[in-house]
């Protein structure tokens, strides 16, 4: 696996866990937006991290640490993600996976082998502004699919959006409620300024906190749980 960085402790990525959060390196996505423009195209391998340490670490933190969550990039881009969850797995630690959705044959034979405990999938706009919000041509039967069986998983999930004000318009968020309708948990993520794919995204705005309710009013006609982070 191309392992681009490593968190070795945080308190937000699995709820109420303990995790370390091992980033993948590539992406099929390219969001104007994106926080992580490192982990988007290939570095030196000098870069990258070794495997054995990775979980040379984790074998340490047993019983210390309750959780690994793989992120991105986007990490079903990876041929050995299945096997590393295993290995993961086969140390004790509940796992979560972070995905925009792209591809649903993976996330199932995840799902289908118990690997995964977690999933949080990105739902970066509405369906038909797709391509615009992501700057690629999108496989939207692809990603669709992923929200169904996500929501079909018995899993704990959460859907989540990060929250651009000149990508995303209130009443794009009536288009995204019934894209997830019927969806357990949504996240609203607050744009924050920083380091951007795009560099003119970087001072970019999110909405007011009076917006968000609004929002999150028009999300909770069909989804159960919205949440503003």
């Amino acid at each position: 696996m191309n392992i681009a960085g490593l968190q070795k402790s945080s308190l937000l990525d699995y709820p109420s866990k303990i995790a370390a959060v091992i980033f993948t390196l590539g992406c099929n996505f390219r969001c104007p937006y994106c926080h992580n423009p490192n982990l988007i195209t290939a570095v030196s391998s000098k870069k990258l991290i070794d495997e054995t340490a990775v979980f040379d670490f984790l074998y340490s933190r047993k019983g210390k640490l309750d959780a690994v969550v793989i992120s991105g990039g986007e990490p079903t881009l990876q041929s050995d993600l299945i096997c590393i969850f295993e290995k993961i797995k086969n140390l004790g630690f509940l796992t979560k996976l972070d995905t925009n959705g792209t591809n649903p044959d993976i996330l199932q034979k995840l799902i289908n082998q118990k690997l995964v405990d977690y999933v949080a999938m990105d739902i970066k706009a509405p369906i038909e502004k797709y391509d615009k919000v992501v700057g690629r041509d999108v496989d939207l039967g692809a990603v669709k699919k992923s929200v169904e069986i996500i929501k079909n998983s018995g899993l704990n999930y959460e859907f989540r959006t990060t929250v651009v004000r000149s990508l995303l318009s209130i009443k794009d968020f009536e288009d995204i409620a019934e894209f997830i309708c019927g969806a357990k948990n949504y996240y609203l993520q607050k744009f924050v300024s920083s380091v951007t794919l795009d560099a003119n995204f970087s001072s970019e705005k999110t909405y007011t906190d009076e917006e968000f309710e609004k929002i999150k009013n028009i999300l909770q006609k069909k989804i159960t749980n919205v949440f503003v982070r």
